[in-house]
């Protein structure tokens, strides 16, 4: 039952999020006098709705976004004698990039009192040492999933030979910064023998070499395989709590970190499309895959069934961060195709202004089409093949 509750939960909240884009849209459209005709959230057939001055209002039966209809939002759009006056394309330029930004504006919004209420309520985890180290031990070999051969006299230690101590950062292996532990591990795992290494302790950095040997580990599919080790584990992030007050820059740091984890994750949001069909395959799921509303709702069922309401929370946040910056991509039909065609127009117009020619019409979105019916196709691909991926072999992080 919780974890079906939390599944309703978070996708009520992806909900919400969405009835609040269209209202970032709705608002500042009217704020500044365009013809709003109607906001709906969902599509396909109607449920209900109504209408209240010259806006109607109203829900549809699919759940699967929503719409907010500004007169004369493209070239394509037909606009009567009434709308004509106060239509999308009159206003002017800075104008139509607010409402176009505003959608995505909201998302940041919502993302960043997540984080506060976070901040304030359970804490937030320090981030600012991701490749501290917690203890060094020796590099022994592991003989189940959650066990490791005991430390003897046989079994080497290299970082303890290498004057690692507990605390220290590892900042760089074999010349290759190492900004996250991931990095960590995966060049060390590649490395064998002695490896230059740079650890920084008490704000200085100071270099090291560490003889790596082979150790064996156990592949997620259960084999035994042979990697590079050198005897060191993780440090745990310590969870720091706050204040009301000691929250609000704390909120903003964080949000900062979300915006550079978000832009880099649609960077490589490519390179990770063949592990999703793998994972329909039947491979393990890799935890680091792109995710559907689905399959984030899953998630969020998981963390609920467990009482992990900080990590329900953050994860509603990230959704938000990632949706606001995916929505502002320069990339038709997405706000910031839109947005990006808007400014071409103020350049092209202003260029011309410089050079005494008179304006020239709205752009003709018609030879746009082709472009956008492909991206259109693309996305539902990609959009197809992470859903499949959500049903077939969801991601279980607490498993």
């Amino acid at each position: 039952m919780a974890f079906w509750l939390g599944v309703i939960l978070f996708a009520l909240g992806i909900a919400i999020s969405i009835a609040l884009h269209e209202a970032g849209h709705l608002v500042t459209a009217k704020w500044f006098g365009m013809r709003v005709r109607r906001y709906f959230i969902g599509f396909g057939p109607r449920i209900f709705s109504f209408r209240r001055g010259e806006t109607e209002y109203g829900l549809k039966a699919i759940p699967a976004g929503g719409f907010c209809d500004i007169a004369g939002m493209t070239a394509l759009d037909p606009v009567t004698a009434e709308e004509a006056p106060r239509a999308f394309f009159r206003k002017p330029t800075w104008q139509r990039v607010v409402v176009l930004s505003a959608g995505s504006a909201t998302h940041f919004l919502v993302g960043i009192l997540l984080l506060y209420v976070l901040a304030v309520g359970w804490g937030l985890v320090d981030t600012s040492r991701p490749t501290a180290i917690a203890a060094v031990s020796c590099a022994a070999d592991q003989v189940s999933p959650t066990e490791y051969a005991p430390c003897g006299q046989d079994v080497a230690s290299p970082a303890k030979a290498a004057g690692l101590r507990p605390g220290d950062e590892i900042v760089a292996v074999a010349g290759t910064p190492t900004p996250a532990w991931a990095d960590v591990v995966t060049a060390i795992r590649d490395a064998r023998g002695p490896t230059p290494i740079v650890v920084e302790r008490d704000g200085v950095e100071i270099p090291a070499t560490v003889d790596v040997v082979a150790a064996k580990r156990l592949s997620t599919t259960g084999e035994t395989i042979e990697v590079g080790a050198i005897g060191v584990s993780q440090q745990q992030p310590q969870v720091v709590h706050y204040g009301p007050l000691t929250a609000i820059p704390a909120t903003f740091e964080l949000t900062g970190e979300m915006f550079g984890r978000v832009w880099q994750g649609i960077l490589a949001f490519p390179q990770k499309i063949p592990a999703l069909i793998d994972a329909i395959a039947g491979e393990p799921r890799d935890q680091d895959t792109p995710v559907s509303v689905v399959g984030a709702s899953i998630i969020g069922g998981d963390a609920a069934e467990r009482g992990l309401w900080e990590f329900f929370i953050f994860l509603l946040a990230a959704l938000n961060f990632f949706v606001g910056v995916f929505n502002l991509l320069p990339l038709l039909p997405l706000d910031g195709g839109h947005i990006m065609v808007n400014l071409y127009e103020r350049a092209r117009d202003w260029t011309r202004a410089r050079l005494g020619k008179v304006p020239m019409p709205p752009v003709d979105y018609t030879r746009l089409l082709p472009i956008t019916f492909a991206l259109i196709m693309v996305g539902g691909a990609v959009s197809l093949l992470t859903l499949t991926a959500d049903i077939v072999n969801p991601i279980r992080p607490f498993e």
